[in-house]
């Protein structure tokens, strides 16, 4: 992966939720390479990008299979383009390793978490500033995902976001207006902490509930093209593969 500097969440909550999959005949192995990032801000993010091809680098030296570019906001900020030309640029990158390996982006993998989930409408929560909250919605809606209500939690210092209680997700998700929406996007932001909130809110409002962090994991997942049954990951990480999908409809 490749992780701001600050972030402390997902090189847990990845590893947890594999964990939850059992022992099997699969093995991992977690390589990360880290951005300088304190502040999220638009002026912090840009030069963290800038970052994003010696880090690819870092990582093609070990030959990974896959990769996430793990900030959401930091691509979402760059427009609605960015999120496919910079997993397409940093693949190159990795492939000086491994011809076959391929880089994601957590922005590319929570609109097609969407899509998978045959949902268009959507509310959710992100720890962002407002104006980066809105950037985030228009990527959203320009992907054809309708933002029906969004809360900003307005947290700027990333080491706070990553401290925060996951269980307070759950109060949160309360206060969005769920009237229109065919799920609930409970954590935007790959660096909070959701996985216990996940299947809560799903539970309370009877909609399929996913985050930036889940999100990226079906991403992987679908990219190494791996079947994992994971309990308390909510409904995107039940489902098949893409091709174990095909397969059933063929």
């Amino acid at each position: 992966m490749i992780v701001p500097s600050s972030n402390t969440t997902m090189e847990t909550e990845i590893p947890e939720l594999l964990q939850r999959a059992g022992r099997g005949t699969h093995r991992f192995t977690f390589h990360s390479s880290r951005m300088r990032m304190k502040k999220v801000n638009l002026s912090e993010l840009g030069k963290m990008n800038a970052q994003a091809d010696r880090c690819a680098e870092e990582l093609s030296d070990a030959a990974v299979d896959v990769a996430a570019y793990a900030c959401l906001v930091a691509v979402m900020s760059e427009g609605p383009q960015c999120a496919q030309e910079m997993a397409r640029s940093l693949s190159e990158v990795l492939q000086e390793g491994n011809p076959q390996a391929q880089m994601i982006t957590s922005a590319g993998a929570l609109i097609e978490g969407v899509r998978r989930l045959g949902v268009s409408k959507v509310a959710l929560v992100t720890p962002y500033m407002k104006p980066l909250t809105a950037m985030v919605v228009d990527c959203l809606e320009s992907a054809g995902i309708q933002v029906v209500d969004a809360i900003s939690l307005e947290i700027s210092d990333n080491l706070a976001v990553g401290r925060r209680d996951p269980e307070e997700l759950v109060s949160i998700a309360r206060d969005l207006d769920l009237k229109d929406a065919e799920a609930v996007i409970v954590s935007a932001c790959v660096q909070m902490p959701s996985l216990e909130a996940i299947p809560q809110v799903e539970a309370e409002t009877g909609l399929p509930v996913l985050s930036a962090a889940t999100a990226t994991l079906r991403s992987i997942l679908d990219t190494l093209d791996l079947s994992l049954n994971i309990p308390g990951g909510g409904q995107l990480l039940q489902m098949n593969s893409r091709s174990d999908k095909e397969e059933s409809r063929s």
